[in-house]
């Protein structure tokens, strides 16, 4: 496991342990690795709820709760679809804070439109506006694309946990 994604998840867990907030995980490009990340980290347990990996489009909309239009119309690898999961996996969680992202990591799969490279991150927290991110890390190779997407995902979290801290005082 890289070292600067375990810092990262170190940092964010501490800092949701201080908030006594929940953290929860809906993947699809990253297959898992998000929450990987966040339990290697010993005693993670107080903090991480949940993860959902919803590869297919079907488990988005079965496990997540995301209306089937929303993917058809914009097609999996989206905005509507990042903002969705992410507040689809605080719905279907007991976590304050939900981490969501959807892309294309390669070698294969993109198009003119959508490259290979190409990830939407979302991060809903409760009582807060969703937090998106597109991130366009180009053709660097699956692993890189997906070490990469972890950790504007971890960072977009922390954000988020600033806010919501921020609005309780």
């Amino acid at each position: 496991m890289d070292d600067t994604l375990l810092r990262l998840a170190e940092t964010l867990l501490q800092r949701c342990r201080e908030a006594k907030a929940m953290l929860a995980t809906a993947e699809s490009c990253t297959g898992g690795l998000i929450a990987a990340t966040l339990t290697e980290i010993a005693g993670s347990s107080d903090v991480f709820e949940r993860g959902f990996v919803t590869y297919s489009n079907e488990a988005k909309i079965y496990s997540l709760g995301i209306p089937a239009e929303i993917v058809a119309g914009h097609g999996a690898v989206s905005e509507p679809v990042a903002r969705a999961m992410a507040e689809g996996c605080l719905r279907k969680s007991n976590a304050d804070i939900a981490i969501a992202c959807t892309g294309i990591a390669g070698p294969g799969g993109g198009t003119p439109t959508k490259p290979v490279g190409l990830v939407h991150i979302a991060v809903a927290g409760l009582g807060q506006e969703t937090m998106h991110l597109r991130m366009t890390y180009g053709d660097i190779g699956r692993s890189a694309v997906r070490k990469a997407t972890v950790e504007d995902a971890l960072n977009l979290a922390g954000e988020m946990l600033a806010q919501m801290i921020a609005s309780q005082d």
